[in-house]
């Protein structure tokens, strides 16, 4: 039985890697390693400041490998991909927004600070 798997699994892995390599196949693989890339960025971030953070590189990585990915399903047709990468974009690009905000506030507040003083 082992041996069965073991010879399936490996025809399968084999069947996988002999598909053609299009640009769309590298497009989509490029896309899910930005995605694992973002985990690396967070991680990396999270270390420096000693505590768990989310640094906006992570919306903009993860920008850029939803876009990829769906650009992938897309092309594949596939509405899998699509829906997927499709729901997820519209929180990367709100939290984006909602950095940026903040950050017009603490301008905002750091000016009015400076001029009372």
């Amino acid at each position: 039985m082992l041996i069965d798997l073991s010879r399936a699994l490996s025809g399968y892995v084999a069947q996988v890697l002999e598909q053609s390599w299009s640009v769309w196949v590298l497009v989509g693989i490029a896309g899910q390693l930005l995605f694992a890339a973002r985990f690396i960025v967070q991680w990396l971030a999270s270390e420096r400041a000693g505590r768990s953070i989310v640094p906006v590189a992570f919306w903009f990585v993860s920008i850029g490998a939803a876009g990829l990915v769906l650009a992938y399903g897309l092309y594949r047709r596939d509405p899998v991909i699509i829906l997927g990468q499709s729901l997820g974009m519209p929180v990367y690009i709100r939290n984006l927004m909602l950095i940026a905000r903040e950050r017009r506030e603490r301008l905002r507040q750091d000016g009015e600070a400076g001029r009372a003083a």
